[in-house]
């Protein structure tokens, strides 16, 4: 039965959906930091969270336990992505949840700033009925410039354009025919955007690009007396470049709901002629809370149940359909990077894989991901699995290339690896019979067709008579049975280099090794060890169950 841990306070309707469920367990405990969460992390399969904790890389350094933390929101940088992604752990959030109340909170600061709201009704409150001091302006016929056209950036689009607004957007992630179906002026920088807005909103996550994108020298490109609203994140717009702007007139408005630090009671802007400020209010609706967090325990239940990853942050997403369409390409990469990484003899520097035929137009990249595991598996202590296998081979230096081509060669489909060395460069193939049949199709210069799995003895040697009679013969003395036999050339001539791949029952000791070594026209022996047949990486398998 899987755990899961509870680390924010979400909705009821949430908690409703685990205590239905009788295929886990859950445990809800706020407000946990440090050794105490880290804990509390090692002994679940999966958690859930919103704002409240930060899981940071002490928290995670060591789980072998936890599968997947869900955010119910938005925003993940109160997780440490990288940490989790070397852990193994995906992390997943809830984007479409909250679309609606934050898209409406933006246009709620917005209107509340061009019309004077919280000064003009603290201005009655004081007794006050002055109506000129709390001259706004209209929306109508101004410019507004989104920085970042997701769900949310898209909705606030369309709202402009309720209030007749024109929309200048930047968003490298959408294609012009899109941002003309919107409404939306699309441009490539923000130089060429920041002059023309009356109104600048960002809805984009705090990423190292995005942190601090509207400074100082952004604030003085834009037009005299704009207006700025931020719902995204805190730290997407310098503070201290947003107070000097005031200052200066060169800004009319500021509307924040999201700070560089929170809880923030204490800023310079609050109390500033023209600042509205809110705490972090953007998805706080009971609409919006009961559906990040129906749809957080969702995301974290289909994972442990399936393997179904939507909405990662740290990987590509796999529904269901496209896991089974590609559990048994994903075995067979994964065998093909077992393979090579005990092939070869001397450290690897780069990896070039190249998909062809059918496979090709299948996601090649978790099909990569799940090569990068098999690859590593027996280099790395920690746990290796399609959610960490590039960044560890990132940190390890070695330089991995993809490659495909739909055309099909002598295969409907296959992948092969073609990897420098230290001191050399080798090639190995492999393709899929059927649905689940691993082979082995070429390795090196030698062509052949052998099955990837098990106890695998391949040795090289010159292609002369009585070679495969003698390794039997040796084989045999030592009580090691022959399961499956493939031989291979270089060339279409007798007499050059060859290769024998034999599948056995099992390993041959030491002493066997060194004894076919021996032979003169025998040049290398190598046992590979992979799964047995039908034997799925632990990663695959649960997401088949």
């Amino acid at each position: 039965m899987s755990r899961i841990l509870i680390l924010d306070n979400i909705a009821p309707e949430g908690i409703a959906l685990l205590e239905a469920a009788d295929d886990v367990e859950h445990e809800i405990r706020t407000g946990l930091a440090g050794e105490e969460l880290r804990l509390a992390l090692a002994e679940c399969d999966g958690a859930i969270c919103r704002s409240g904790v930060t899981i940071a890389d002490e928290q995670l350094s060591g789980n072998r336990q936890l599968k997947a933390i869900v955010r119910a929101g938005v925003g993940t940088d109160n997780i440490d992505k990288a940490a989790a992604t070397r852990a193994g752990i995906v992390v997943m959030n809830t984007p479409a949840g909250n679309t609606f109340s934050t898209a409406e909170h933006t246009f709620t600061l917005m209107l509340a700033m061009s019309r004077n709201v919280a000064p003009a009704y603290q201005s009655l409150l004081d007794g006050s009925w002055d109506r000129a001091s709390h001259m706004g302006v209209q929306l109508a016929n101004k410019t507004l410039g989104i920085v970042g056209l997701g769900r949310i950036g898209q909705e606030v689009a369309s709202r402009a354009i309720a209030f007749q607004m024109k929309i200048i957007g930047i968003d490298p992630f959408l294609s012009q025919e899109q941002a003309e179906k919107l409404g939306v002026e699309l441009v490539s920088t923000l130089d060429q955007l920041l002059p023309h807005v009356d109104y600048l909103t960002v809805h984009t996550p705090l990423t190292d690009q995005t942190r601090n994108l509207i400074s100082d020298d952004e604030v003085n490109k834009l037009k005299p007396g704009a207006r700025l609203i931020n719902c995204a994140r805190g730290g997407i717009f310098d503070e201290d470049a947003l107070v000097k702007g005031l200052e200066s007139g060169q800004l009319s408005g500021v509307a924040l709901d999201v700070f560089n630090q929170e809880p923030c009671t204490d800023s310079k802007l609050f109390g500033m002629p023209g600042v509205i400020c809110t705490p972090h209010l953007g998805a706080t609706t009971r609409e919006a809370q009961t559906q990040v967090s129906q749809e957080a325990v969702e995301l974290l239940l289909n994972f442990l149940r399936t393997g179904e990853i939507r909405h990662a942050v740290n990987m590509a997403s796999i529904d269901l359909a496209t896991l089974a369409a590609l559990s048994g390409f994903l075995d067979m990469a994964y065998r093909l990077g077992l393979f090579a990484s005990q092939w070869t003899t001397s450290g690897m520097e780069s990896c070039r894989l190249h998909y062809r035929g059918e496979v090709a137009s299948l996601d090649t990249r978790l099909l990569t991901a799940a090569f990068s595991a098999g690859l590593l598996e027996r280099a790395m202590d920690a746990e290796v699995n399609i959610v960490n296998s590039e960044m560890l081979l990132r940190e390890r230096g070695i330089q991995l290339v993809e490659e495909s081509q739909v055309e099909m060669g002598d295969f409907s489909s296959s992948i092969t690896c073609h990897m420098e060395t230290g001191e050399a460069t080798f090639t190995v193939s492999g393709t899929l019979f059927g649905q689940s049949m691993p082979r082995l199709i070429r390795l090196g210069e030698y062509r052949l067709e052998t099955y990837l799995d098990g106890v695998m003895l391949v040795f090289s040697h010159l292609d002369v008579p009585g070679i495969i009679g003698w390794v039997g013969s040796i084989l045999g003395e030592e009580n090691v049975n022959i399961a499956q036999m493939t031989v291979g050339r270089a060339g279409d001539d007798p007499g050059g280099k060859a290769i024998g791949v034999l599948n056995l029952d099992a390993a041959p000791p030491d002493e066997t090794l060194e004894r076919l070594q021996q032979h003169e026209a025998i040049e290398r022996v190598q046992v590979i060890q992979l799964p047995a047949s039908g034997e799925l990486p632990a990663w695959l398998l649960h997401s088949l169950e």
